[in-house]
């Protein structure tokens, strides 16, 4: 039996779902707050995709939706429970998730539901999604940092799931109630997180001394934020013989409303060789002495160059020098400039344990000046603070189990590793969570940390994809209320638990990709794969894994067996471990090979795979002749036996940034969803492809156009349904019996796109068809009178009617079309007597860069089929700018369709 294609294979609201996955990130209680990893799959856009892969669309049941107009009505429908699903403020909706649970139910029509397959879980956002769903999920991956935080969204709240807490204090003490989701969890969280701050105060407390007010700040003491630090390195200017701080910024708050820029001044002493440094209000800092590696002499303005820089740094010749304090007032933040005695305090010599492991990446860059092993990325007081809370966890993980006892928990002493869910495996759960607390605090507490002076806060180490060299920094003080303090890093760790959704286990495995599929039942394979252009992962989840290790070998020693993470078997593009690009190609692979076989075996037949690729716009267009990694990628899971039966584009950055256009980093991923292509499939000829082509695309295309997929994405969506055509034979053969390449198949897709848009210019008037033709051939530029004259009879008007309908101009032998900005803005067109969609589309756009109201109110006035026709030639216009590299006008036709569901809504007065 043909299995019922799935709404992800026909139609997505990709508007939609893009903009609440940018919307969504970074709310309270996100689940990302657990721990820190690199480039996750918004949760919207895994929640979509998951449940349009097991929804039925309405094409599968045409007994139900005969006709066009049903299927269309039938998927608005499912789009609203869809949209009414993936908002992050809606995660959480009980009425929301029955009615998307219900749906599914009525697609498996009494079957038992599928499970879901991620062998590349990484921070876990498809199996969180896929349990939020009610589905029973399994989850793999090499690395130990992404599986033990997966395991705490997917595998624990579940186990402790309403549990009452057992901690002794109120308000939730071991004779409360049961508590709602993992409430109880997240409250021993905090109680036990709140006596290791207590204890580590006992501890290490006096290395935190308070800053001495001065008398206009109301004088006293108060708790310091964040000590400003900086490296300095001997001048190489024999006229100072002294060291001289290098700086990224002297700016310590940014000028806001009301309040003036704060910024460092150094002072050099000319007799001493040394500098203070001032702290100053209002006007702008001095420049920085330190920009890509090359520094400038603070007292000389000397250049030092980056080989100079490097090799002081490398010989151990780099200092370190206080500038300024920023501290707790009682009417806000106060910066003090450097004072000997905090200075002193934060001389307390390493402490009996620290990370110690080389650090050899290209993502890396620190070890480039002498930072070459992990604990050098702090400072002494830093690994004292780190060691101190991890040794704590030590020192809890009993007094947790001893509560958990006499609260009741039964189980034994069976720990969490080995499925308990009594006393021992309580406090395993909790010390897990508390771990990755310490690990937050360290993404905080480094000395690569810099300032934020927007946000008045130590930033996070990882503010890229990798961890940069930073030369002046901020030191956070543990024990202070800021929003690097352990209290607050505890707090947003506790609102990610909260939030977890419980439901169904799931089944979380330390295992490379192939490893984890094999054995697994039929599957709803859903996963994000690594690809060419990703993040070293294991290189830099190593910042993490050398103090996890330490914290949670006990109660995760599978986990944490291994020095540092996995790296040898990790599937992805490194040159420099692979010893060239030709071998990290190789390895990449031949390893996405295996693993896209894999999934061919274990996909369930009644659904899709859903494969994400991510990328950036570079990567899918062509390079010297060689197969883009895009193509190589389309390539791989064809020959793994997979047919691609739909590719939609997800952007996770506002899609009306003029600068996110230009830079073309706009669609992020493509989604590809395919199923085991079957063994008997045809072998087709080039003839029978085009000819296919040409009899579905238009259809399809139509489709996409329904949909209001955007003109920058129209390009990636087509190619679903192109590509299902190509992969439904097992092989396409040219004209000379060769296989046709992956390459040619797409520029024929994108051909079969062009010739679907440009049949809509038929329905267009004379001058409209005029103008397109013009625009492709000069754009706004002028050209020669005889081409246009001729133009014009193939459009059947004429030069001096396209200038009367006010599109164009003609003089001295030159005909040009007029731009946007030479329209009347006040245009009426219903008292235009040479009305043309032209000239519609145009003013649209126009009005849009100037006000959305007004640009609504004029397609009111044009009436839906004139509105219609105007969006229809803003696709073809965005096809033909975009093609020829004019991208402000690309994002012009781009913005005006986006815009258009919001502009097409009944305007309120």
């Amino acid at each position: 039996m043909t299995p019922r294609r799935k709404l992800v294979e026909t139609a997505l609201p990709l508007d939609v779902i893009s903009q609440t996955a940018v919307r969504s990130g970074g709310r309270r209680g996100y689940p990302f707050a657990l721990h820190r990893w690199w480039a996750r799959q918004p949760l919207a856009a895994a929640r979509a995709v998951l449940w349009a892969s097991l929804v039925d669309d309405p094409a599968a049941h045409p007994d139900r939706f005969p006709s066009r107009e049903d299927r269309i009505l039938e998927r608005k429908r499912l789009f609203g429970i869809l949209e009414r699903l993936i908002g992050w403020e809606d995660s959480g909706d009980p009425a929301a998730l029955a009615e998307a649970k219900a749906e599914i139910e009525r697609s498996c029509g009494g079957a038992e539901l599928p499970v879901i397959a991620d062998p590349f879980c990484g921070g876990g956002t498809i199996p969180l999604e896929g349990q939020r769903l009610g589905l029973r999920v399994y989850g793999g991956d090499l690395n130990p940092i992404a599986v033990l935080v997966t395991k705490a969204l997917v595998e624990i709240p579940p186990r402790f799931w309403r549990s009452k807490a057992v901690n002794p204090g109120p308000p939730a003490g071991a004779g409360a109630g049961p508590r709602h989701g993992a409430q109880g969890l997240s409250d021993d969280i905090g109680f036990y997180g709140d006596w290791m701050l207590r204890q580590a105060r006992k501890k290490i407390g006096r290395l935190y001394p308070k800053a001495a007010l001065p008398a206009e700040s109301g004088g006293g003491e108060a708790n310091v934020e964040a000590w400003i630090w900086v490296r300095t390195i001997m001048s190489p200017d024999p006229s100072w013989n002294g060291h001289v701080p290098l700086v990224r910024s002297w700016l310590l708050r940014k000028e806001k409303r009301n309040k003036p820029a704060v910024w460092i001044e150094p002072a050099p002493d000319r007799e001493s060789r040394t500098f203070s440094y001032l702290i100053r209000e209002g006007g702008a800092p001095q420049p920085r002495t330190i920009r890509q590696g090359v520094g400038t002499c603070a007292a000389t303005g000397a250049v030092i160059t980056r080989k100079y820089i490097r090799s002081e740094s490398r010989a151990g010749n780099i200092g370190r020098q206080l500038m300024a304090a920023a501290v707790e007032g009682s009417r806000g933040r106060i910066y003090l400039p450097a004072s000997s005695r905090q200075a002193a305090a934060a001389e307390c010599g390493k402490p009996r344990w620290y990370p110690s492991g080389p650090i050899d990446s290209s993502a890396v860059s620190p070890p480039s000046y002498g930072l070459d092993d992990w604990y050098k990325l702090f400072t002494d007081r830093q690994l004292t603070a780190l060691s101190t809370f991890g040794d704590l966890l030590a020192e809890v993980r009993p007094v947790i189990e001893a509560d958990a006892r006499r609260a009741g928990l039964a189980g034994g002493g069976i720990r969490l590793r080995d499925g308990g869910a009594g006393a021992a495996a309580y406090a395993d759960a909790v010390v897990t969570y508390l771990a990755f607390a310490v690990n937050r605090c360290a993404n905080r507490w480094a000395g690569i940390t810099r300032w934020d002076p927007q946000g008045e806060k130590a930033a996070s180490v990882f503010i890229q994809q990798g961890i940069s060299m930073s030369w002046d920094f901020a030191e956070a003080n543990p024990f202070s209320e800021s929003a690097a303090g352990w209290s607050k890093q505890l707090a947003v760790l506790r609102r990610a638990v909260t939030a977890a959704p419980g439901g169904v286990s799931g089944e979380i495995r330390q295992e490379d990709a192939s490893t984890r599929l094999g054995g697994l039942p039929p599957s709803v394979v859903c996963t994000s794969p690594p690809c060419y252009g990703n993040i070293q992962y294991a290189d830099i989840s190593d910042f993490f894994y050398v103090w996890l290790r330490r914290h949670l070998s006990d109660g995760w020693p599978e986990e944490c067996a291994t020095l540092s993470t996995p790296k040898a078997a990790e599937m992805v593009f490194n040159p420099r471990r692979a010893g060239s690009k030709e071998a990290a190609r190789r390895h990449f692979e031949s390893g996405m090979a295996e693993v896209l076989e894999r999934i061919a075996e274990v996909q369930h037949s009644g659904y899709p795979a859903v494969v994400s690729y991510t990328y950036r716009q570079q990567e899918i267009e062509r390079n010297n002749g060689a197969l883009t990694p895009w193509e190589t990628f389309l390539q791989t899971l064809t020959d793994a036996g997979m047919q691609i039966t739909a590719a939609w584009p997800i952007r996770t950055q506002n899609p009306r940034r003029l600068r996110a256009y230009k830079s073309a980093a706009l669609s992020s991923s493509m989604l590809v969803a395919c199923r085991p292509r079957p063994e008997n499939a045809p072998v087709s000829t080039r003839r029978e492809f085009l000819d296919a082509l040409g009899a579905e695309m238009p259809e399809a295309v139509g489709r996409l156009l329904e949909l209001a997929v955007a003109p920058v994405d129209l390009a990636q969506s087509a190619v679903g349904p192109g590509m299902e055509i190509f992969t439904r034979c097992s092989k396409v053969l040219e004209a000379d019996g060769a296989r046709m390449s992956i390459r040619t198949a797409l520029e024929f897709i994108h051909e079969a796109l062009e010739r679907a848009l440009t049949e809509e210019e038929t329905e267009l008037d004379a001058e409209t068809r005029w103008a397109v033709v013009w625009y492709r051939q000069y754009g706004y530029s002028p050209g020669p009178y005889g081409d246009a004259e001729v133009a014009a009879a193939a459009t059947f008007t004429s030069v001096d009617g396209i200038a009367r309908a006010g599109i164009a101009e003609s003089r001295e032998g030159r005909v040009r079309l007029l731009k946007r900005e030479e329209l009347d803005l006040d245009w009426n067109p219903a008292a235009d007597e040479r009305f043309t969609v032209w000239k519609a589309t145009q003013h649209l756009t126009a009005l849009l860069d100037h006000s959305e109201s007004q640009a609504a109110r004029l397609l009111g006035q044009l009436g839906g089929n004139t509105g219609g026709q105007a969006r229809q030639l803003a696709y073809l216009l965005h096809q033909i700018a975009r093609r020829q590299a004019r991208r402000e006008e690309a994002f012009a036709y781009n913005a005006l369709v986006q815009a258009w569901l919001t502009l097409s809504r009944p305007q309120t007065s």
